[in-house]
């Protein structure tokens, strides 16, 4: 059996702000307390985004940079204020909000950040079938921006996308699952 711990990368200008994408530098107070988790790998990933690079560096890691743990693609609405946005245009705002097949102009839609996160999990996991036969238990890291962490956590559930919005996951947020028999399971405790 392999356990996959996702970290939620440390905290940026664009979260607290709430604007959508981009790839800002972390908070430095945030990446300091990133040292303070306590994680061990014998494989890890982070998506492309600097603040998982360098959470992942204050953790004591050396990622693979994995592109399907990227944050979401938020096409022309990238860079963008989330309350501005709704105040200029809240027609199609509150429609990508609400309907996890809607994505904003030239992005991708909760749907498709689902299914690409589901596709590397799944992958993951039946490598890790493939591999773990007779074989020792596996720790697999990967830090990766919050919309990630919130994506792995509805597929290994089977959650609906539209629950997408009502799964919080903060800065430096620590989720763990268990690999069995090709499939993940969430671990609590």
């Amino acid at each position: 059996m392999s356990t996959l711990t996702l970290v939620a990368h440390a905290l940026t200008p664009a979260l607290r702000g709430l604007v959508l994408g981009g790839a800002p530098e972390p908070d430095m107070s945030s990446v300091e307390a990133a040292r303070e988790l306590k994680v061990e790998a014998d494989e890890v990933f982070a998506g492309p985004e600097p603040a998982a690079l360098k959470t992942a560096e204050a953790l004591g890691l050396t990622p693979s940079i994995e592109q399907a743990l990227r944050d979401r693609e938020y096409g022309d609405w990238n860079g963008q204020n989330l309350e501005e946005l709704l105040a200029a245009d809240p027609g199609p705002v509150a429609a990508w909000l609400d309907h996890p097949h809607t994505a904003p102009p030239r992005g991708e839609s909760a749907n498709d950040l689902i299914a690409r996160v589901a596709d590397w999990l799944g992958d993951l996991a039946q490598a890790e079938a493939e591999r773990s036969t007779g074989q020792g238990r596996r720790t697999i890291v990967a830090v990766v921006h919050p919309a990630v962490v919130r994506a792995a956590v509805l597929y290994v559930l089977d959650a609906p996308a539209e629950s997408l919005r009502h799964v919080d996951v903060r800065p430096l947020s620590v989720v763990r699952f268990s690999a069995y028999a090709g499939s993940w399971s969430l671990v609590l405790g």
